[in-house]
């Protein structure tokens, strides 16, 4: 047998140990690395915890936003979900507790974030649409503003520190604490056509079969006014949904959420499995919000999911002692997808939603 020289050995050591510090340089290239949002840091294969401050300023005490970071151990989409925009949307904020517990960071490619309760204010004062702090609806004031109001404040907090680090975007609504809502996605058409494109396979991914063609959101990323059209004007595909509604936390509402997350995670590739897009989607290719015209007792005709021709009732306004005020009826034939089911109506503001359908493919 031949015998190496102690120079020979020592050569070849030095490659291997070279060939292997290589390998694990390389290797270290393609790790990936901890994730930090505020104060809460994820490291790889890990979930984390806590909360984003937004400062108080003179007229109010300031608030919290409770996030969590679902982080992979490869790298890939960055995946932001907000609950809670509005006060009275509970199956959004349960959906996205039961998520926290049923992501495994360590099967996960990429990165999920969870906002738990964006509307802290409004949250725990159990109001619907604006918040108790300054009367402002946050799903209004995008992108927000450092010397603006709570609620402006709030959202720039989520467009630096959430939008700002995702590669997409679903904002998870619900009928607010007086809508009676079947459960459809709002697709936004109104970005660069490659974002709407990947919106519209999101949307499908999520799995409800009732899509609205959302054709009419800014395009002004500093006027963006919507938390999900705030990343679409930053190049982010980004989806609302609708599921649940009346303050209710039902099984159904919040099981078709989870779904939704499941399809989406599988479609961006985070997962391997999950529920495939849904086959045959119902357009809605135009809408209509209707609005009371007076302050009083609204009386629905009509029902979520009802299917309704021109000129149909779809309810009544009375003032305090039954006087009817007006009658609102349907703009155009199409479905119900939302209608106000307790009776305190103030003027301006939502009475039902109606959306015009087709099967055709858009």
């Amino acid at each position: 047998m031949k015998i190496l020289r102690h120079d020979t050995v020592r050569i070849i050591t030095t490659a291997i140990g070279a060939a292997l510090l290589s390998v694990l340089v390389t290797a270290s290239a393609h790790a990936q690395q901890p994730f930090t949002i505020g104060p809460v840091t994820a490291a790889p294969g890990t979930t984390a915890s806590g909360t984003l401050t937004v400062s108080a300023r003179p007229g109010d005490e300031g608030t919290t936003i409770p996030i969590s970071i679902v982080h992979g151990t490869k790298s890939g989409p960055v995946l932001a979900l907000t609950a809670g925009v509005h006060g009275q949307e509970y199956t959004p904020v349960i959906a996205l507790q039961r998520l926290l517990k049923a992501l495994d960071p360590k099967a996960l490619t990429g990165t999920v974030i969870l906002v738990h309760v964006a509307n802290m204010p409004s949250y725990l004062a159990r109001t619907i649409y604006y918040s108790p702090a300054d009367g402002k609806n946050l799903n209004r004031v995008f992108p927000g503003r450092a010397d603006g109001t709570l609620s402006e404040r709030i959202a720039l907090v989520l467009t630096r520190d959430v939008i700002e680090r995702a590669t997409h975007v679903v904002d998870l609504h619900c009928g607010d604490g007086n809508e009676s809502l079947r459960p459809y996605t709002y697709w936004i058409t109104t970005g660069a056509p490659a974002v709407a494109a990947a919106g519209k396979q999101m949307a499908l991914a999520f799995g409800l079969d009732h899509i609205v063609e959302d054709r009419e959101r800014p395009a002004d990323p500093n006027a963006s006014v919507y938390l999900s059209n705030t990343a679409i004007t930053r190049g982010k595909p980004a989806l609302t949904i609708e599921s649940g509604g009346l303050a209710r936390t039902d099984e159904e509402s919040i099981a078709a959420i989870e779904r939704g997350i499941a399809g989406l995670l599988r479609q961006l590739g985070m997962r391997p499995d999950g529920p495939a897009a849904v086959a045959q989607p119902i357009w809605i290719v135009r809408g209509e919000v209707l609005r009371s015209g007076g302050t009083g007792i609204f009386y629905p005709a009509v029902e979520r999911g009802h299917t309704v021709a021109q000129g149909t009732l779809i309810g009544r306004v009375t003032d305090f002692h039954g006087r009817v005020l007006e009658e609102v009826r349907a703009p155009f034939a199409g479905e119900v997808l939302y209608v106000i089911g307790t009776p305190a109506i103030s003027k301006g503001e939502p009475i039902a939603y109606v959306g015009s359908t087709t099967n055709h493919p858009q």
